[in-house]
């Protein structure tokens, strides 16, 4: 079976090359306004969602209590929980950091669009599926700030909840819900649309990863961070991702979920949003210096994720067809 490259990691890969042989646009101090530009696109990302969210279907969806509290319970419960086992584990600063990092990933909101595109190609509960990805974002924006504000005191980070939550509410629930309301009137243009909005979301991401990666080379953070430990790195999110995957059908099927449910509940309750990580990266971390060591595991994550889901869809679909 011939296994594509997604060219969104191609991209990702692309922009960290760039900013480490250009690091200077992204630093503090630069006349190119990042900033600016990265916090107004943040805002029209989720007005975007709230306008391609079906309120029809959300509540409709409600009735599946089963699915969702397994989907959004692995999300946001079992995820961090398991992350949480290793912290007696560390030993130094350097490994506050990483653990910090997994930490972020595994506290984040599921993806949207990919968890709902893979469901659908293995023949599984798409509605469901539309319900637990739409929901675990507006879930996140409560959620994820709570978890990291356990811990990101220990990393010498300023963490205020009240302006966390100001930017949070200003920069993404308000344009949630100004999308809503406009929806009846605008959802035409956010479904004819939909393949744009999805290249300006991708776009917004990228300059973020650039300035968080190019403030951290600016920094010299990697200078510690070898090509065998990047290899760790990416073992451990894969572990993580297959023990996920493992429990989430595990327990689908002792709650006695159907076929297509356990496949929702599999791929949406595994998946990991990079929209949201680096959106929350850039409220919840600010200016740390170690942003773009913050990142990586999630990164690793969103590329490891969508190789192995997309190859499990493939061979659920075939499997389907040969049945029919």
């Amino acid at each position: 079976m011939k296994i594509k490259i997604d060219r969104f990691v191609l991209s990702i890969i692309l922009v960290i090359c760039i900013a480490y042989f250009f690091p200077q646009w992204g630093i503090e101090g630069s006349a190119t306004p990042i900033d600016m530009i990265s916090g107004i696109g943040i805002a029209l990302i989720f007005f975007f969602y709230g306008l391609k969210l079906s309120p029809t279907k959300l509540k409709s969806g409600l009735k599946n209590w089963k699915l969702h509290l397994l989907v959004q319970g692995a999300t946001f419960l079992l995820f961090p929980l398991l992350v949480l086992l290793f912290r007696p584990l560390i030993q130094n600063q350097e490994q506050e950091t990483i653990w910090l990092a997994f930490f972020f990933l595994a506290a984040l909101p599921s993806t949207v669009s990919s968890s709902v595109v893979m469901v659908s190609m293995a023949k599984g509960n798409v509605p469901g599926a539309i319900f637990n990805a739409s929901i675990s974002g507006i879930i996140g924006i409560a959620i994820t700030p709570l978890w990291m504000g356990l811990f990101i005191d220990d990393a010498q980070t300023n963490y205020d909840f009240t302006a966390i939550y100001i930017k949070l509410i200003v920069q993404i629930l308000l344009p949630v819900i100004l999308g809503l309301l406009l929806q009846r009137f605008t959802n035409n243009f956010a479904n004819k649309h939909s393949s744009n909005l999805a290249l300006f979301d991708k776009s917004i991401i990228l300059l973020i990863i650039y300035k968080s990666f190019a403030e951290s080379f600016d920094d010299n953070i990697f200078s510690t961070v070898s090509l065998l430990d990047l290899g760790m790195l990416f073992m451990g999110v894969l572990l993580l991702f297959i023990f996920m995957f493992f429990i989430t059908g595990l327990a689908a099927r002792t709650l006695n979920l159907n076929r297509e449910d356990q496949i929702t509940a599999q791929f949406c309750g595994t998946k990991k949003s990079l929209v949201h990580g680096t959106v929350f990266s850039k409220i919840l971390f600010g200016n740390m210096a170690t942003i773009g060591i913050i990142l990586l595991p999630l990164m690793l994550f969103h590329a490891a994720q969508l190789l192995i889901i997309s190859v499990i869809a493939g061979k659920l679909e075939k499997r389907e067809t040969t049945q029919c």
